[in-house]
């Protein structure tokens, strides 16, 4: 049990790498807050969680929206008493040539994908200080470490949280607050669905990937349990990528 009576918000966490993550956790004892912008999907995730014999609490989260951002916090709160681990999980993706997209396309994915990075953080920060413990683990992607055509706002929205990830844990180091990203190659997730079930296109990812296989979201929540967890307690500002090989040739 290596997150035993740990209090941990994850963003996004409805379906796909947030839920994997969320059910991983409650496998090792956290207390999970089930965040996404879908509140009976939520509900859904937790009772799972709770049939299986874990702690868990549904809350809507729009991470655009500060008001809701406090509100999950407050009830984070009021349900287990504080929060000692944050997953900034929840994020989109829009595929267009630069020329095309719009500007209230681009705006919109900075808003959910980077800005609710800071947001949610910064939500989460007093208590954190308060109690001088505090694991922060950033979804970030491959996609922030190299170049993809026709992905800008998400290559940009990634690589900012890389270095946002770098920022916060010189910043916070001072509390006891250890800030780590990860950073995942192709995963089976509904984002991924349209992609993947193309063979042409699933034979080309595969070529690109050492290990030759598609990862899970199962592989993503093991790396995020290693960062929440106290073995990980002198890595900080490190973005782990777990992408099977893909971003080392």
């Amino acid at each position: 049990m290596r997150l035993k009576d740990k209090t941990t918000i994850i963003t996004g966490s409805r379906r796909g790498i947030g839920k994997g993550i969320a059910v991983r956790f409650a496998q090792e004892g956290a207390n999970v807050v089930v965040s996404d912008i879908n509140l009976e999907e939520c509900e859904q995730v937790a009772k799972e969680i709770q049939d299986a014999g874990g702690k868990a609490i549904a809350v809507k989260c729009d991470v655009t929206n500060v008001d809701e951002i406090q509100g999950m916090v407050n009830k984070t709160n009021e349900a287990f008493g504080r929060v000692d681990i944050l997953v900034n999980n929840a994020g989109i993706f829009i595929q267009k040539p630069i020329n095309e997209m719009t500007q209230d396309e681009w705006d919109k994915l900075m808003a959910i994908n980077l800005r609710s990075v800071f947001l949610c953080t910064k939500a989460v920060l007093p208590g954190m200080i308060e109690s001088k413990y505090g694991k922060i683990i950033n979804i970030a992607s491959i996609a922030g470490q190299v170049g993809y055509a026709y992905s800008s706002a998400y290559c940009a929205s990634k690589g900012g949280i890389i270095n946002l990830t770098r920022e916060m844990a010189v910043e916070l180091a001072q509390h006891k607050i250890n800030v780590n990203a990860i950073g995942p190659g192709a995963i089976e997730t509904a984002m991924t669905k349209d992609l993947l079930e193309n063979e042409e296109m699933k034979k080309a990812v595969l070529a690109g990937i050492p290990l030759k296989r598609i990862g899970t979201p199962e592989d993503i929540a093991n790396a995020a349990l290693y960062l929440a967890s106290d073995e990980a307690d002198y890595v900080t500002g490190h973005c782990l990528f777990v992408d099977g090989g893909w971003i080392s040739q």
